[in-house]
């Protein structure tokens, strides 16, 4: 059957960005009123950073190309890690399943069904050493994705840089460890937000002074933006989270130049090119003046804001996959032209099942593309200067900031998520979205729009055998039984008695992962002292 005519245009119709901004039908010198170039723009690497982090961007140093991989057993994961590498892979990233990310372990009764299926199963450090076995920690820069026990992976990969003779000065990598972003938007926790950052300065102070080349955070709003967000409210709530952390470890009695250099970001890139261009952008100039200005920081390094990106899953469909391949180049290439650090670009199959290794090495060869034949590494920011980049800049910027305010007036982000403010924000955000698409007022290519009636032919997909989850089952309660009960006993009773004291719970948790205890056993500790955290949504 041929395709069906295209849906007419809806009456009246608005341009907008995905995000429902109006746009001009031309942007002009009127649009630049006002704007200082050296205060408000800057050349690249300079305050505040609007056009680049680094003066010579890529032409110095090509972004970090970061896939995410993860799923089943550990060494299921570590053949993916070393495809990666042997095919030009400039970093690690790591998926971890859902046990490991809600504290359980592969043998509890709640991990049953979920072992090793969107990521992989790790629970002791056991499973650690083998999910990098042959691979030197001091020789690749490795990535997590994990969030409230992310502590106690830290612990391991610690512990396993130690057992490689690695000194944690050496150790270089980011672990999420957002858990800010996780009440109001991907809802993985354990313990309630004011405990939760407890945990995630601990992990601040003892990597500012123990693994210097370590970002013991990575500020996300990607997965504000997968629940729904606009691009604004990704901008102001993940900067808002940072303020968050910020403020926290100043109030520990951190010196914020020893550790905000650190930190970093995590963004989405979603399909509308310029307003994605414009979002990096603008979160550089607010995070430089958040710092200088709010934070009193005097070391320029402490300005930067440097960012991890990746495209966006909520823009991929089931529905025409290969579609996916072109949203994610231009997505990617948007996150290029817009800055980023690093950069992890989706695979078309994914809003089916994990990755499977054709799909993942298409998503690589995406961005070595866009690095060897398009030619955009060769000049910084070469949208800068533009009319209507510089005015989606400043308006993006603008409305962040005026939503930082409202948030200042709850008395903080940790507030403001009690009280429910972004979560609500969001939910309406996404709402707004969804029925501008079912209504064909935004179209997505082959679901609600272009698409044909004939069966599409089935796509090969990665499927993770039951065999992983007995394997994996049978491995932590083989090591269970192995390992010296008292020292597992003494290894969690310290880990209770920091978490009960306030004294930072790094140092033991490293002793406690050491001892063999696993991720669950430690989590337990968590839901103990701290409590467990219920959405007020549903109170």
């Amino acid at each position: 059957m041929t395709a069906p005519a295209r849906k007419p245009e809806p009456p009246q119709r608005r341009y907008t960005t995905i995000s429902d901004m109006e746009v001009d039908p031309v942007y002009g010198p009127d649009s630049a009123t006002g704007r200082d170039y050296r205060e408000d723009i800057g050349d690249p690497g300079e305050y505040p950073f609007t056009r680049g982090a680094y003066p010579t961007m890529y032409r110095g140093k090509l972004w970090t190309m970061r896939q995410f991989a993860g799923f089943g057993t550990p060494e299921d994961t570590n053949r993916r890690f070393r495809f990666l590498l042997a095919r030009g892979q400039t970093g690690l990233s790591t998926a971890f399943d859902m046990p490991t990310l809600m504290g359980y372990d592969a043998d509890h009764e709640r991990s049953l069904g979920e072992v090793g299926r969107e990521g992989v199963s790790v629970s002791s450090l056991a499973d650690m050493e083998t999910l990098f076995d042959g691979i030197r920690l001091d020789q690749v820069t490795t990535s997590m994705t994990v969030n409230c026990t992310a502590s106690i992976v830290l612990a391991m990969y610690f512990a396993l840089a130690e057992k490689q003779g690695v000194a944690l000065e050496r150790v270089g990598g980011t672990i999420q460890n957002d858990m800010l972003k996780e009440f109001s938007a991907q809802n993985e926790w354990i313990s309630p937000p004011r405990p939760s950052v407890r945990v995630i300065i601990d992990m601040i102070e003892y990597c500012t002074e123990h693994a210097p080349r370590w970002h013991p955070v990575s500020i996300s709003g990607y997965h504000i933006r997968e629940a729904g967000s606009t691009a604004v409210q990704e901008l102001a709530f993940t900067l808002g989270d940072g303020i968050a952390y910020v403020q926290a470890a100043v109030e520990r009695g951190l010196d914020v130049d020893a550790f905000a250099p650190r930190l970093s970001f995590f963004f989405n890139v979603h399909n509308d090119f310029l307003e994605e261009i414009a979002k990096f952008r603008a979160a550089r100039r607010m995070w430089a003046k958040i710092m200088r200005e709010r934070f009193g920081a005097k070391n320029p390094r402490s300005w930067l804001l440097r960012t991890h990106a990746q495209t966006a899953g909520c823009s991929l469909t089931a529905q025409q996959p290969l579609n996916n391949i072109a949203r994610v180049a231009i997505q990617a290439l948007a996150a290029v032209l817009g800055g980023t650090n690093s950069l992890h670009t989706n695979s078309m199959d994914e809003t089916l099942a994990l990755p499977s290794e054709p799909a993942v090495l298409a998503a690589l060869r995406t961005q070595q593309v866009i690095a060897e034949e398009t030619g955009v590494i060769n000049t910084a920011d070469p949208f800068g200067g533009s009319y209507a980049m510089e005015a989606l800049t400043d308006r993006l910027e603008s409305e962040a900031f005026d939503y930082i305010r409202r948030i200042d007036e709850m008395g903080g982000m940790i507030t403001a998520i009690e009280q429910g403010f972004p979560q609500k924000e969001i939910a309406e955000a996404s709402y707004r979205y969804q029925k501008q698409l079912d209504a064909c007022e935004k179209i997505m290519v082959g679901a609600n729009d272009y698409f044909v009636e004939d069966e599409e032919p089935p796509l090969e997909v990665l499927r993770i055998s039951n065999e992983v989850e007995r394997t994996q089952v049978e491995r932590v309660r083989a090591r269970k039984q192995e390992r010296s009960a008292a020292r597992v006993e003494a290894g969690l009773a310290a880990v209770r008695d920091a978490a009960v004291n306030g004294t930072n719970l790094m140092p033991p948790m490293v002793d406690a992962v050491k001892a063999e205890c696993t991720i669950g056993e430690i989590s337990d500790i968590f839901r103990e002292v701290f409590g467990e955290y219920r959405d007020p949504a549903w109170l």
